[in-house]
């Protein structure tokens, strides 16, 4: 059931690119903020439990409602409440619309619109330099795509829709620790233990689909120099869990498109084909899961 509520869920996704706004949820963000500071009566704690524990409160209910609904109407409810659970976990953002959007600013020569759609990218600040942008941008794009859409797509297949929205909940709750601890401008103290924690506990989640993803662009892209980085060392052995997986990423992406710089080429044009071909990888990537899940699906594997 969870394998064809999947098939259906991501071709609703796509059909339903109006709705995208929904998934952005900023009402979760007051909830999540005033859970930050509850959590500042458990000082004494380890900071990953108020975490955890965060993260129960925002699962729970989704649990409870597939508990009580899910057995109705001979599995349809089920069947339904799994596709929109599926919906509001994958995102929130379309990586794929904002390639697009890079891209047109790019070709319009509008540098504030360049900047912004490679901000909302990479989910961070960007460089000034073209040229390092231009593997920023890559790099971010092979990164996003397994945080927004083949992690949450991994645990749906593993455990169901629940894992799924458990993914996103410790992406959110991440998110919120993040810019907390940037607005409050500390190098220590309460908001950095949270943001280390939940850092700490998304990077649990995010370290096994990482790597199914990184082996997955190495399949759909140029195999022999991905495969060479997948095998590389790992550079910084002392940064968190979160950070390696999307070194990962962002190393074995950027080897799978081997993209070549061309003489007749100008930076601007460069930049379009190195995003253009990043989407692309993930597109394929896309395809041959989809067609690995329709197979599971044919041959009896549905939970």
């Amino acid at each position: 059931m969870n394998l064809i509520a999947l098939l259906i869920g991501l071709v609703v996704e796509r059909l339903a690119t109006q709705l995208f706004h929904w998934r952005r949820m900023r009402w979760l963000d007051r909830i999540i903020d005033f859970g930050f500071r509850q959590a500042e009566r458990l000082a004494n704690w380890p900071a990953i439990i108020p975490v955890i524990l965060l993260g129960l409160v925002l699962v729970l209910p989704v649990f409870a409602v597939i508990w009580f609904l899910g057995g109705t109407l001979a599995g349809f409810t089920y069947l339904l409440l799994a596709v929109v659970v599926l919906f509001f976990s994958l995102g929130p953002r379309d990586i794929g619309e904002e390639v697009g959007e890079y891209c047109r600013a790019l070709a319009s020569d509008d540098e504030e619109q360049v900047h912004n759609a490679a901000k909302a990218i990479v989910e961070d600040d960007v460089p000034e330099s073209l040229g390092e942008r231009t593997s920023c941008v890559e790099a971010a794009v092979c990164v996003q795509a397994n945080n927004r859409l083949f992690a949450v797509v991994f645990w749906f297949v593993v455990l169901g829709p629940l894992a799924a929205w458990a993914y996103r909940v410790t992406d959110l709750i991440r998110r919120r620790a993040v810019f907390s601890a940037a607005r409050e401008e500390q190098v220590d103290g309460h908001a950095v233990r949270i943001r280390d924690a939940a850092e700490m506990l998304h990077g649990w989640f995010a370290w096994i689909p990482a790597r199914l993803t990184a082996v997955g662009y190495a399949a759909a892209g140029h195999m022999d120099d991905a495969i060479a980085a997948l095998r590389a060392p790992t550079e910084d052995r002392d940064s968190t869990t979160s950070a390696r997986s999307e070194s990962l990423l962002a190393r074995v992406g950027i080897a799978a498109l081997a993209l070549q710089d061309r003489p007749d080429e100008t930076p601007t044009e460069r930049a379009i084909r190195g995003a253009e071909a990043a989407n692309h990888l993930v597109f394929k990537l896309l395809l041959i899961w989809a067609v690995i899940i329709a197979a599971m699906t044919l041959y009896g594997f549905t939970q």
